[in-house]
């Protein structure tokens, strides 16, 4: 069946050595693993690719995807397309409860008058950061002095987009509690228009920027008082895992946490922290 807008092949097939080059390739570059069972997802997810470029086959996209020009025009784009962002607001409760309620004072007491830096790494379209600037804003407050600032990443240029608009569907929003509804989500005008957006000071608190795991320079030079990094390390192998931790301990300050997804464990690598809490990891002071 061809694509008569575009003269092309409907739906190219992915050869199990055309899955393999770009299996290795997305784990040389960005650490994820693909193993064969992923091989009928990763071919649907770049059929959209394909019809884009209007190329005929999978052979011929990889051709181009390694090719100088590829490189430029289209790694961030085949990068979009492949990783999965899922996400929610005031996903896993308990971290942030744990957050206002032990972390924060202690922090607030041992640095007062300092700002706290956070950085939500895999922050995807920016539930995770956003609930944090709630969560943070509500805790200053009550507390004279306090203030804070958070960097957001994410490897897909697309979700970050979607995080610096900041806008949601009601559906979407419906964790957050109605008084932080309240006072943190703007609604239309248009009551037809079921869609809000975060208040314009809490996006002030919130940097956004494209960062890669696997590079070796995270471009980063002051070190951060908390790291959230949850639900991301389950996409890498073991050996892969303990290298990005030991990448992270590098920009943790002594005495510093880091939050990890409730499926996932640091038990068994070789990383310098101590359990805390249940996926709460802190670096010794």
């Amino acid at each position: 069946m061809e694509d008569a807008a575009r003269g092309i092949p409907h739906s190219a097939s992915l050869s199990t050595r055309d899955f393999h080059r770009l299996s290795h390739f997305i784990y040389d570059t960005c650490g994820i693993k693909m193993p064969d069972v992923k091989m009928t997802m990763l071919e649907a997810r770049l059929q959209k690719r394909l019809r884009a470029l209007n190329i005929p086959s999978f052979s011929a996209y990889i051709d181009f995807l390694f090719s100088a020009q590829g490189m430029e025009q289209e790694l961030v784009q085949m990068l979009d397309v492949v990783t999965t962002n899922k996400t929610d607001f005031f996903r896993e409760p308990d971290h942030f409860q744990f957050l206002t309620q032990r972390v924060l004072p202690e922090w607030s007491e041992r640095h007062p008058g300092a700002r706290l830096s956070l950085w939500s790494a895999g922050c995807s379209t920016g539930e995770e950061p956003y609930t944090l600037a709630m969560v943070l804003s509500e805790f200053a407050q009550k507390t004279p002095g306090f203030d804070f600032q958070i960097l957001a990443t994410d490897l897909s240029t697309r979700v970050l987009e979607k995080a610096r608009n900041a806008i949601y569907q009601e559906s979407q929003v419906e964790p957050v509690p109605m008084e932080l509804k309240r006072k943190y989500l703007l609604r239309s005008k248009d009551r037809t228009n079921h869609m809000v957006r975060i208040v314009p000071e809490l996006r002030e608190k919130v940097r956004f920027r494209r960062l890669n795991f696997m590079d070796d320079d995270f471009g980063m030079r002051d070190q951060l008082d908390i790291i959230f990094c949850r639900n991301v390390i389950i996409y890498f192998d073991r050996p892969t895992q303990e290298r990005l931790l030991n990448k992270f301990h590098r920009h943790m300050k002594p005495g510093s946490f880091i939050f990890m997804g409730h499926s996932e464990t640091l038990s068994g690598l070789d990383v310098p922290v101590v359990s805390v809490y249940p996926t709460v990891y802190r670096r010794p002071r």
